[in-house]
């Protein structure tokens, strides 16, 4: 009995230790998923003092198998709902829904987030490699700034993982703390573009205002050396794809040839001029249109 009930706690401290590895991978300040309590903090003696300063996001518990196994359990389609979501077929969604929290919660806190992204980054640069440049220096590449170059997932791991109505005041306090870590697969995309010679442009939905602390969050994350970087003005009212279709074209009418395009919103990429590329990232935690 007793042999057991160590076997069990060993595996459930090897679960625990593979969730802790898969989060981390993310560079994203140590996004861990607790396990019980008691398997939680045995792991913890083992591993004394290798992990003490990795603040916790989320007290979601990990599951054993895939994102996709848990959006099928039970008969929840969420992963059929985010392929939806990602190949722009369902649209002007406002929350994930209810059911499916578990699921996204999982999905990006988890490995396969990452494997995403990577996945999309990987395909980036290969076309990037290929390009031909003008040598003029007119090549730049629009890069998106919210869940493209830094993440919000502190945020939304305390808001349901977008299973609540999106608040813009919560939302913006957030921002203001300029705490959102990188993504560092993007920022792996952005670093390579710089040692090719295309200049980085950031285009955001954020507002002017926020130009200050947005700098230094990008700068905190180890983002530098961008050509731009293009704010919405304050009350400006247009949709998200009239918005950065028109910043777009401000850069091809000043003579830029944007050779790349990358964001997790479809209204990141949609719009003439789009690119002479467009990357999508994944996000099923909102939609903006």
């Amino acid at each position: 009995m007793a042999t057991a009930t160590a076997a069990k706690l060993v595996f459930l401290l090897v679960a625990l230790v593979a969730a802790s590895s898969s989060c981390s991978a993310w560079g994203l300040s140590g996004l861990r998923m607790p396990t019980e309590r008691a398997v939680q903090a045995a792991a913890e003696r083992l591993v004394e003092g290798a992990d003490a300063a990795a603040p916790l996001i989320h007290a979601l518990r990990p599951l054993v198998g895939s994102a996709g196994d848990l959006g099928r359990r039970g008969g929840v389609p969420c992963d059929s709902w985010r392929l939806a979501v990602e190949t722009y077929n369902k649209r002007d969604w406002k929350t994930v829904p209810a059911k499916c929290e578990k699921y996204v919660g999982n999905y990006m806190m988890g490995g396969h987030y990452r494997s995403d992204s990577r996945a999309v980054v990987n395909e980036a640069i290969a076309y990037a490699e290929s390009l031909k440049l003008g040598g003029n220096g007119k090549e730049v590449w629009v890069f998106d700034i919210d869940e493209t170059s830094l993440s919000n997932l502190p945020y939304y791991a305390t808001h349901g993982f977008g299973t609540t109505l999106y608040n813009s005041t919560s939302f913006n306090e957030y921002v203001l703390e300029g705490s959102a870590p990188v993504l560092p697969e993007t920022q792996r995309l952005f670093n390579k573009l710089k040692s090719l010679g295309i200049k980085p442009v950031f285009l955001t939905g954020r507002t002017e205002d926020q130009r200050a602390i947005t700098v230094a969050n990008l700068r905190r994350q180890g983002y530098s050396g961008w050509m731009n970087l293009l704010l919405k003005p304050a009350g400006f009212k247009a949709t998200a794809i009239a918005y950065k279709s028109g910043e777009r074209q401000k850069l091809q009418d000043a003579g830029y040839v944007i050779v790349g395009n990358i964001g997790d919103q479809w209204s990141d990429i949609l719009g003439a001029p789009e690119g002479a590329r467009t990357f999508k990232l994944p996000d099923p935690l909102y939609y903006i249109g």
